[in-house]
């Protein structure tokens, strides 16, 4: 799902420095709607705003977090998509 959104990780190192960077690949529609889902949650989701405040904590910069965000968010639509329709409904029997 990441990467079919262009939100997986790819090696952007040189030098010392470790670093990764978003697979430029991938449906750029999909691409543009995680990252308005994370703008939004940056925004006023309360757990996001707690993430970013912690990240921020931490040295890293926007982009940076933009990118993990991205990366959740793509697993968290990943569960709710691989979820079955509709629970299993049991047989009732009618008198």
């Amino acid at each position: 799902m990441a990467k079919l959104c262009g939100a997986c990780p790819v090696p952007a190192s040189s030098g010392k420095t470790s670093r990764h960077r978003l697979n430029r690949g991938g449906n750029r529609q999909a691409n543009a709607a995680l990252y308005r889902v994370v703008i939004v949650r940056m925004r006023a989701h309360q757990p996001t705003l707690d993430y970013v405040r912690r990240r921020t904590a931490e040295g890293k910069s926007k982009p940076e977090i933009i990118r993990c965000l991205k990366r959740y968010v793509a697993r968290e639509i990943f569960g709710y998509l691989c979820r079955p329709a509709h629970p299993p409904q049991t047989a009732t029997a009618t008198p």
